[in-house]
């Protein structure tokens, strides 16, 4: 036996279908909605109704490649693992490297947003924690003991970290549904909706922009947690897919209702000077609930602003301490980090290393916005390896049991690299270029472990990588020449922006799927698979032999007692 394959049976497959389906939710619903719906609106008006429902719309699309991939690899940080099965370690690193980024700084952006919240506290010392753009020192102080509270959730057991998640979550998703209903109920104005520039005053570009920078995809990203827990998954096969779409289809419902709720509970005085842009709310919907006398509801949503968020951290402490291990495993880091606790199943070391990246993103990053920011863009250059992988390893390993697999994927796939490469560039340059660069400062880890490598072995990986290195180099002169509604020059035309990026998009998916190639990870993992099909075969024979022997003992024992 591997080690690899010793390091996850230290894992307890004790989350089920609705365990599952709660930590997808309960990422999903953290801190977006409490600061999404301004967000979204004071970009895109009230056409932050339709950056939802695109933001589903791609979300879905994208989870449904990584469903499938996540029901033939269940096993713990999946979604760090599927690049490097299909290309290699390069284009595997990099996959990881912004799937890691982007979740493991989602940590610190819920701790922020709690305090945030409690900076609207009718008390002096909490208004000192926030100053209008970021924490304050003492709020990065309260911030940090959140993050050490995140920490110690996960330490101990799975299964307090699953009773404890799905609790929380069912509070999370019965505060959002009455926050929605109370606000429509207390105050609605129409003329929001039809004033102040219209359904889109800022025109459609803002709306795409919403999509990709408000903290759309940084609350959708949340579909991908059950995923990197398939590990702990007692019928992946089953499960995964179920609780990824459930995941998204349920919080796509809270968020519209919500985001129709905060457009029309703006106090009418607050868009008379500048519009949807103009708003600066410190704790949107709790200030609304307290300018419509609806005291019960604003003290309601402090408490969940840190129940919410707080659920979320904890599971994106839990689930980017799988990632940790994935990437381990992929040969990227220290031995040490892929080490699991054999009586809790939890891997403790990579805990450790996430506390400490986490501390770090909240000392750079104070703000609520500039980490939604940064995640989004991250989020969205990980999602890009999905769609390629999926029809890669249809192509590669053909045989291989997919519990998951759909007949469309040769068209959802190509798809969804397309909406994601769109979202990508809807980000805004320079967002885009700043991002696409700390991609860059990750690879002298790769670089430390690969290149020692006899140039034989290095050479295929680094053909297998140049499709992502390449893709991610031409989205940044895109996204610097693109339309001037989206940062660029001005070099790109509108509406011929969209198809540049669409074609640029499946180019690079034909070049990755024909670039992958059956490298020793993939190798790795099929005979693990099989392996682990044949010792399941066993054990269901021999309990079947056992059953057939005790029923044979049983008819003995009554054809004695009957002679008797």
């Amino acid at each position: 036996m591997s080690n690899e394959q010793g390091s996850h049976s230290h894992y307890k497959r004790s989350l089920g279908t609705v365990s599952l389906t709660a930590v997808g939710l309960g990422s999903i619903i953290g801190s977006g909605w409490l600061f999404g719906a301004e967000r979204a609106a004071s970009l895109a008006g009230p056409a932050a109704i339709l950056a939802w429902v695109i933001g589903a719309v791609v979300a879905l699309t994208i989870a449904l490649t990584y469903s499938e991939l996540g029901s033939m690899f269940p096993k713990a940080g999946g979604m760090v693992r599927y690049g490097q099965y299909s290309h290699g370690s390069l284009a595997g690193y990099l996959a990881a490297w912004a799937n890691w980024i982007a979740i493991v700084s989602v940590i610190p952006g819920e701790a922020t947003a709690s305090i945030q919240y409690m900076s609207s506290w009718d008390f002096g010392w909490a208004k000192q924690l926030y100053d209008g753009k970021e924490l304050t020192g003492t709020g990065v102080i309260l911030a940090s003991v959140l993050l050490v509270f995140y920490f110690f959730l996960n330490w101990f057991a799975i299964t307090l970290f699953a009773k404890t998640n799905t609790a929380i979550t069912v509070f999370k998703l019965v505060v959002p549904a009455l926050t929605a209903g109370a606000l429509l109920l207390a105050h609605f104005d129409s003329g929001n909706i039809s004033g102040n520039g219209g359904f889109t005053p800022n025109g459609w570009s803002s709306v795409f922009t919403a999509v990709a920078v408000s903290g759309i995809v940084w609350a959708y990203n949340g579909f991908q947690s059950p995923l990197n827990m398939a590990g702990e998954a007692r019928n992946p096969g089953k499960s995964l897919p179920k609780a990824v779409i459930s995941s998204i289809l349920i919080s796509l419902v809270i968020y519209v209702a919500l985001q129709v709720a905060f457009l029309g509970a703006v106090p009418a005085a607050d868009l008379s000077h500048g519009g949807w842009s103009s708003l600066s709310f410190n704790s949107p919907l709790a200030d609304l609930a307290t300018a419509w006398g609806l005291n019960w509801l604003a003290l309601l949503l402090y408490a969940d602003a840190f129940i919410s968020p707080s659920g979320t951290g904890m599971i994106y402490a839990a689930t980017t301490s799988r990632m940790i291990h994935g990437v381990q495993e992929n040969g990227h880091l220290p031995k040490v980090f892929g080490r699991v606790d054999p009586k809790t199943g939890i891997p403790r070391p990579a805990l450790v290393l996430n506390l400490v990246i986490a501390f770090a993103f909240l000392a750079v990053f104070r703000g609520w916005g500039s980490l939604a920011e940064i995640v989004s863009v991250a989020t969205v250059i990980s999602y890009i390896t999905g769609p390629v992988a999926v029809m890669s390893l249809r192509r590669l390993s053909p045989n291989l049991p997919r519990p998951v697999k759909l007949r469309a994927m040769p068209i959802v796939a190509p798809v969804a690299m397309v909406f994601g490469s769109l979202v990508l560039y809807w980000a805004r340059w320079p967002l885009t270029g700043k991002v696409i660069l700390i991609m860059a400062i990750g690879l002298p880890i790769w670089a430390w472990y690969e290149l020692r490598k006899p140039w034989a072995e290095l050479k295929p990986h680094l053909m297998g990588g140049a499709w992502m290195v390449s893709y991610l180099l031409v989205m940044a002169l895109v996204s610097f020449l693109g339309s001037k509604k989206y940062g660029g020059r001005g070099d790109l035309a509108d509406g011929w922006d969209f198809v540049i990026v669409a074609v640029i998009g499946l180019l690079f998916y034909a070049w990755g799927v024909g670039s992958a190639w059956r490298n020793p990870s993939l190798v790795q993992a099929e005979q693990e698979l099989t392996a682990a099909a044949e010792a399941e075969a066993e054990a269901e024979a021999e309990a079947e032999a056992a059953g057939e022997a005790g029923e044979a003992d049983d008819d003995r024992r009554e054809k004695a007692t009957a002679g008797v």
